[in-house]
């Protein structure tokens, strides 16, 4: 094509021809800016992306209502099964004043049933008191069908398992986290959310099919190892592929609507299948068909870029302008080429290792992953205190959870305009205001508003949160850097189960620490760099640029002089 030709071509941006004549440098950014910042191939993507967040709801969530069962249960009698569920509490558990039940859940008078039933039909207060020696039976009006923990008795003196086996689910993300993340550095970001996918499915499958606590918290920390990877490799990945300018509205408009979908699908799921072991099956099948991914998504451009694959980068940001009707200028191709040879001639090493010697990024890398294990730890004690709410489970669980609709929503429109640093830090303040007062205001709505209102800020943060933390972390760690700053999301997740057990001190306890927990994590945002419209750092010394024209206390930098900035340590390069 000829230089006349060129520029009379509608689909050649001319910015671009001109950057190109200048004999400036070319960064990815401009190539895929030539190819279209966003068209036809984002919008491709984004929908492409959507089963794998439906994935990382059904992980996160699926154990609630494989696990949970109606805090209202009694001893089972084997002996009174004739008679109605109300004359066997009556007649056979002793009355509990301090319960909120009226009746003893872990206990039943000891007597001879047979004689009762014959003489008497009374409890008589004056008989001996022993645990339940035939199981229990639980109210059905709460959770209306049969779960593991109702299956096998995980109460009363068992009734810690559920907590211990979502915390061995988080201790198997720790492990996921660390072998996924060095898959996806190693391997591609495609590779590494097949495996993800792959062991979810095949952990939730088998979870159908535990008959105990220790099988059944073998097949959870398996599917711990899929969690959060078997959505955040895609995340990357369509992160990866957009222009700065839309970077926001890509990564957050697609987490609230197929996550929000994921989450508020999945009680009803559990109602229709009307088991536990029929959920587990079910929710798992949707993790096999990640599999067909490699048929119709591509590999992360920065990966095979940070890899040394260049002619493999171009050949996708080609194939991007096809499909966007744009054409890619064979100049600024070479231009684009030769920029990466110079980078190149002097590459740095680029391990975590590597990073973790150099102080500044040190700092921001340990406070990023500092403020994504309180998010994570308030994000989940707020989940695990629905059933407290005294509201139906499944309306409570999924109006709360409906919250992540709205809220990501919101911040897919103001991110960009508020800043990454300033939204976290009012939200989190806001999140924690209203977990100190959740506990005071009663049962019922008003106690399921201040939920409402203190999740939907939360899910602001934590979803801001994700997308910070990959756009601090320059190119060749990414992958394996998010993944330990999820792995701190998931060493939180290990301790939350057991906050709301803290209510056995004082029952507005497991709030406040939830609301102290809120405010420490808007207080360390204030070390952290605003990232909003500037340009991904590509390389370590990129990342440092964009650290050090920030100080602690700013909350915004002019967005060209951080460019600029970055622009000139990519030439010095």
């Amino acid at each position: 094509m000829s230089e006349n030709s060129k520029k009379d071509d509608p689909n050649i941006d001319q910015k671009v021809i001109n950057e190109c004549d200048s004999n400036k440098n070319v960064d990815y950014d401009q190539l895929l800016f030539s190819a279209g910042e966003f068209g036809l191939y984002q919008v491709y993507l984004f929908f492409l992306s959507g089963p794998f967040y439906i994935c990382g709801a059904f992980s996160y969530f699926s154990q609630l209502f494989l696990t949970e069962a109606s805090s209202d249960h009694w001893c089972w009698i084997p002996e009174l099964e004739n008679l109605t569920a109300l004359e066997r509490k009556q007649l056979a558990i002793p009355v509990d004043v301090n319960s909120r039940f009226e009746h003893s859940r872990c206990s039943s008078y000891a007597a001879n049933w047979s004689e009762v039933l014959i003489y008497s039909q009374k409890a008589n207060r004056s008989w001996p008191i022993q645990s339940c020696q035939n199981g229990w039976e639980f109210n059905n009006t709460e959770i209306p069908y049969a779960t593991i923990t109702s299956d096998l008795g995980w109460v009363c003196e068992q009734d810690t398992h559920q907590a211990t086996a979502q915390s061995v689910f988080f201790v198997g993300s720790i492990l996921g986290g660390l072998i996924i993340g060095w898959i996806a550095d190693r391997f591609g970001r495609l590779p590494a959310a097949m495996a993800s996918n792959l062991i979810g499915c095949l952990a939730g499958i088998g979870s159908a099919f535990t008959k105990g606590f220790t099988t059944f918290t073998l097949c959870r920390f398996l599917m711990g190892m899929s969690y959060d990877n078997c959505m955040m490799m895609t995340y990357l990945l369509v992160l990866e592929y957009v222009a700065p300018k839309y970077r926001t509205i890509m990564a957050n408009l697609a987490f609230s609507i197929f996550f929000t979908a994921g989450v508020c699908i999945l009680p009803w799921i559990a109602l229709l299948c009307g088991d536990w072991k029929i959920t587990s099956i079910v929710t798992s099948c949707l993790f096999g068909l990640t599999l067909f991914s490699p048929l119709v998504l591509p590999e992360s451009p920065r990966w095979l870029l940070a890899r040394g694959r260049t002619d493999d980068a171009v050949n996708q940001v080609m194939s991007i302008g096809k499909i966007n009707k744009k054409t890619v200028s064979r100049k600024l191709i070479e231009e684009f080429k030769l920029s990466i040879s110079k980078c190149s001639e002097n590459k740095e090493k680029s391990t975590m290792i590597d990073m973790m010697k150099r102080p500044l990024l040190r700092r921001v890398f340990i406070c990023m992953s500092l403020v994504y294990f309180c998010c994570y730890v308030v994000y989940d004690s707020l989940i695990r205190t629905i059933s407290d709410l005294k509201f139906n489970f499944f309306v409570s669980f999924t109006i709360v959870s409906f919250t992540e609709f709205p809220s990501i929503l919101l911040l897919s429109f103001v991110l960009d305009f508020i800043g990454r640093k300033k939204l976290t830090i009012l939200a989190m303040f806001l999140c924690g205001i209203f977990s100190f007062i959740l506990p005071f205001v009663g049962h019922g709505w008003p106690s399921v508003m201040c939920a409402v209102v203190a999740r939907f800020v939360v899910n602001m943060s934590l979803s801001t949160c994700m997308q910070w933390s990959a756009e601090i972390l320059p190119a060749p760690i990414r992958g394996s850097g998010t993944s330990i700053i999820h792995i701190c999301g998931y060493v939180a997740t290990v301790i939350s189960p057991f906050i709301p057990h803290l209510a056995v001190f004082r029952l507005w306890f497991p709030m406040f620490v939830v609301g102290c927990t809120s405010i420490l994590t808007a207080v360390l945002c204030f070390a952290l760099p605003e990232t909003a419209k500037v340009e991904m750092p590509q390389t370590f010394d990129d990342a440092e640029i964009l650290i050090r024209n920030q100080s602690m206390w700013k909350m915004k930098k002019n967005v060209r002089e951080l460019t600029g900035q970055v622009h000139t340590s990519f030439e010095l390069n």
